[in-house]
């Protein structure tokens, strides 16, 4: 198979070969016809397996070959995000496969002047990336209107929900035409997105290019037991003596980025950090810093799990587990990506063994464990398996025992951990979710 059998346009195609790609991913394979046919999509495929180009390109055509001339204020296609690094990605990636093609695009999200945005939207534009609370921002503001709107796509949706934008995605459901294309495209997919898919989509046809939830085989992956109040000294002593190169490390607050980024510093290692108290401009220059290579740690929040497209990196590093589970598929998906291999070491703690559980529960894997010579926890991380099991040592009877039956291990009485996945109820109102956090 080959771009051109797909029936891609010269223009496209020409992109494509200067951007060195050769032949479709399977996920690109599936849906670049359907999405040239008109068709409503549902798409799940692994993170770094090309799904942008699979809704990008065929959308650019149809832009190029089949719309009206824009309007003022006005978008053709709209593309919905759950964070700004997620839309700066995603129109960098429409900016490189439409450089041949006499189409206007832009980015829009919060954190930054909405005024630029506003002047910018005036000439209209044929395809716009947004996160959905600067959008209605600018839609309540009358500098964008969506009645020429014919195909609209929502990338990481889950996530749009897991943040809390329920009630910002009805209110722009609510304002587009009736008659339109929509395509959802994500990594994961909750059964409440299916739910959703399900009652907004028309006669979608869905494509799973790999097992739901599971991370790329491309990512070798282990776990490193050790107590909490070590952690940071691990990630130290393993950056020194493993002589890693560039490191993405997730931990779970913004306290922990901050403070993992002051001991790193004092260390003399360079270090940059990214959260969600921090300017947009400011997580952009760190961000920038870290593909120039000008840092060799990047410390980031979840913000960061989605968006983050990052040439040859080599290794992840969760300094902290997730609370949700589906957000480890996406830290990790940011190495091994396009096919190259990647590693990705989890440094984990008694208390979070719940939290291994579920994640091995979700990627249907146990994770290899590896204790690392005088870091071995105080505090042992009890085993845990792939079916939700966690197994721990039972206290000491007070009564004579064999000693056979005190080295038993035995199932814990607690239920077996799972996904911890948001659920939606009621989906047409899109009345769920958590409190909006900025995107």
């Amino acid at each position: 198979m080959t771009f051109a059998s797909l029936g891609l346009i010269e223009p496209l195609l020409r992109a494509i070969d200067t951007l060195g790609y050769e032949t479709p991913s399977p996920v690109q394979g599936q849906a670049i016809p359907a999405v040239l046919a008109g068709r409503d999509l549902m798409a799940a495929a692994q993170t770094g397996t090309g799904k942008t180009a699979g809704f990008a390109l065929p959308l650019l055509q149809r832009l190029t070959l089949e719309g009206a001339q824009v309007a003022s204020n006005s978008v053709r296609a709209l593309v919905l995000v759950p964070t700004r690094e997620l839309a700066e990605q995603v129109h960098e990636s429409f900016r490189q496969y439409g450089q041949f093609l006499p189409l206007r695009t832009y980015a829009v999200y919060g954190g930054v002047s909405i005024n630029p945005q506003m002047m910018k939207l005036r000439k209209g534009v044929d395809l716009l990336v947004a996160t959905p609370g600067r959008l209605l921002d600018l839609f309540r503001q009358n500098a964008i209107k969506f009645n020429q709107v014919q195909t609209l796509v929502l990338d990481e949706a889950d996530r749009m929900l897991d943040l809390g934008f329920a009630e910002e995605l009805r209110s722009v459901y609510a304002a587009l035409p009736k008659k339109r294309q929509t395509l959802l495209f994500s990594a994961t997919f909750s059964e409440s997105i299916r739910l959703l898919a399900g009652q907004t989509l028309n006669d979608p046809l869905s494509i799973e290019v790999s097992p739901r939830n599971v991370a790329a085989s491309s990512v070798e992956q282990w776990v490193i037991p050790v107590d909490k109040k070590r952690k940071s000294e691990l990630f130290l002593h393993l950056l020194r003596e493993r002589k890693w190169g560039q490191v993405l490390v997730f931990a779970k607050t913004r306290k922990g980025v901050d403070a993992l980024c002051e001991e790193l510093e004092a260390e003399g290692v360079s270090v940059d950090g990214i959260h969600g108290d921090k300017p947009q401009a400011t997580r952009q220059r760190a961000l920038d810093r870290f593909k120039a290579r000008e840092v060799q740690v990047l410390v980031a929040t979840d913000v960061a799990a989605r968006g983050l497209d990052i040439d040859d990196l080599p290794l992840v590093v969760n300094l902290d587990l997730p609370i949700v589970a589906e957000d480890y598929v996406h830290r990790i998906g940011r190495t091994g990506r396009a096919g190259a291999k990647g590693k990705a070491v989890s440094l984990v703690c008694a208390d979070e063994v719940q939290l291994l559980a579920a994640i091995e529960v979700l990627t249907r894997q146990t994770l290899r464990r590896v204790d690392e010579p005088d870091f071995e926890p105080d505090h042992r991380v009890p085993q845990t398996d792939a079916s939700g099991q966690v197994l721990k040592k039972p206290k000491k009877p007070k009564t004579t025992g064999s000693k056979a039956a005190l080295g038993r291990w035995v199932e814990s009485e607690s239920a077996p951990a799972k996904p911890q996945v948001k659920s939606v109820r009621n989906v047409p109102s899109f009345n769920t979710g958590p409190k909006k956090k900025k995107p």
